[in-house]
């Protein structure tokens, strides 16, 4: 998820690397970006913070299969070559598929290794998956350098489908540094029980923040993130108000008096009924805010649309 802030009234993201990164380190990527260390060497060569295969000396190009750890639709994807300034791949092509869980072959996991290519019987097992027929999102296109302004490498994807893994080619070989895959969640709601409570929010089911006032120290979306926080990083915390009076005083009934309030939006992963609310200030200590309100409506896509363009 990206912590860019797009503050004021309520906007759609234009960008869509202000997104959720369908493939982020809550879910099972690297949020963080690229490092360089440049005495570091291994013992197969220089050590560089990414993906980078050795020089091809057999027929083909590398490639690699990656399980989304959200899965939904891709709106972009940003492939970051930071670093690999003559090392990196120079052509790559992204293509996806929607496979069915139980349909996925057990592939044993490969662990975080250098110096070691896949054996025949994991090319055997990956095999089974049929990624080369997948259909492209991104057809082969060329990479600029990892220079610092040349480094990411951003696509627009026009899909309306549900993705669960992509495969990404390198033509023929190289290094890339961090793959960025942008969009909204998506779950199959054709299996869920009607009677079952679930997350409406949720990201990983298609719940977004739409709008907001502030997100000075962290976007919204972290709010409706994966998984338990692990810090005030994993969560929303806005700039302090600079129109707030120099000494607070409170009303008849003790409440403070304080102008204004900041805000967000949510669309809901799909419509529901709500029986239970959660407010989670965890690891926000002398900084949480004193209270809050949740407000809720039915809009139809036209109408949320209508009102993010006023």
């Amino acid at each position: 998820m990206t912590d860019a802030p797009n503050e004021g009234k309520l906007t759609r993201f234009l960008d869509f690397t202000q997104l959720i990164d369908m493939a982020s380190e809550c879910v099972g990527g690297k949020s963080n970006n690229p490092s360089f260390k440049e005495h570091e060497y291994t013992q197969f060569g220089k050590w560089m913070d990414g993906w980078e295969t050795r020089r091809k000396r057999i027929p083909g190009h590398d490639w690699c299969v990656i399980q989304l750890g959200i899965q939904g639709i891709i709106r972009g994807i940003d492939v970051d070559i930071s670093y690999f300034s003559g090392s990196y791949a120079p052509r790559m092509s992204i293509q996806a598929a929607n496979l069915n869980e139980e349909k996925v072959p057990d592939i044993p996991p490969r662990g975080i290794k250098t110096g070691a290519a896949a054996t025949p019987e994991e090319f055997g097992i990956i095999s089974e998956l049929k990624s080369d027929s997948w259909e492209y999102l991104v057809p082969m296109s060329e990479l600029k350098p990892g220079d610092p302004d040349s480094s990411h490498n951003y696509f627009f994807v026009n899909s309306q489908q549900r993705w669960t893994h992509i495969r990404l080619n390198i033509f023929p070989d190289g290094g890339i540094a961090r793959l960025r895959v942008y969009g909204t969640g998506q779950r199959d709601w054709t299996s869920s029980d009607a009677k079952e409570p679930i997350d409406l929010v949720a990201i990983a089911f298609g719940g977004v923040c739409v709008g907001f006032s502030n997100a000075h120290f962290g976007h919204p979306n972290n709010m409706i993130g994966v998984g338990k926080p692990k810090s005030m990083a994993d969560g929303w915390e806005t700039a302090r108000r600079l129109d707030r009076p120099p000494v607070l005083k409170s009303d008849e009934n003790g409440l403070l008096q304080v102008p204004g309030c900041e805000w967000a939006v949510f669309r809901l992963a799909h419509p529901g009924v709500i029986t239970q609310i959660e407010i989670d200030t965890k690891y926000f200590k002398g900084n949480s805010p004193d209270s809050c309100k949740v407000d809720g409506c039915i809009l139809t896509t036209q109408e949320e649309e209508d009102m993010v363009r006023q």
